[in-house]
């Protein structure tokens, strides 16, 4: 049961960062139309949420099948988890109220989107990297 769990658990992180990946797309599909990149922006923060609080729904489950504990780990993924909630949420805060139909405005907050999810797939990328180090031994993260 815990591997079919910690199973689950990668294949939604693999999901999320072709998701972010994907994400990227959305300036540049909506770049003549800023009510378009609003709404789309606020399709992919629901998304975003829902698949992020999967994977820490999975991550919860095996922890406490697997009798896991809480290790440093563990803890970074949280805190990782915790960055990723808020700034996606206050990305999507600024695009709801800023003045959108201001092309300055809309151009600067594409550029914000795409530097924010660049950094959102870096994050992951990093708890993916320590992860898969910590289970083929390269290092000891307890």
């Amino acid at each position: 049961m815990l591997d079919e769990m910690i199973v689950s658990h990668s294949i939604l992180v693999k999901v999320f960062l072709a998701f972010l990946v994907g994400g990227l797309l959305i300036p540049m599909m909506t770049a003549k139309k800023p009510l378009g990149f609003r709404k789309a922006s606020f399709i992919y923060t629901m998304i975003f949420q829902a698949i992020v609080t999967m994977i820490a729904f999975s991550g919860l489950i095996a922890m406490i099948i697997g009798e896991l504990g809480l290790t440093l780990s563990t803890i970074i993924m949280i805190v990782i988890w915790a960055a990723l909630m808020y700034i996606e949420i206050k990305k999507y805060k600024l695009i709801k109220i800023a003045k959108i139909e201001n092309p300055e405005t809309h151009k600067l907050l594409k550029g914000a989107f795409i530097k924010i999810s660049v950094v959102q797939i870096f994050l992951v990328i990093v708890m993916v990297v320590l992860k898969v180090m910590e289970v083929k031994g390269a290092i000891s993260i307890s």
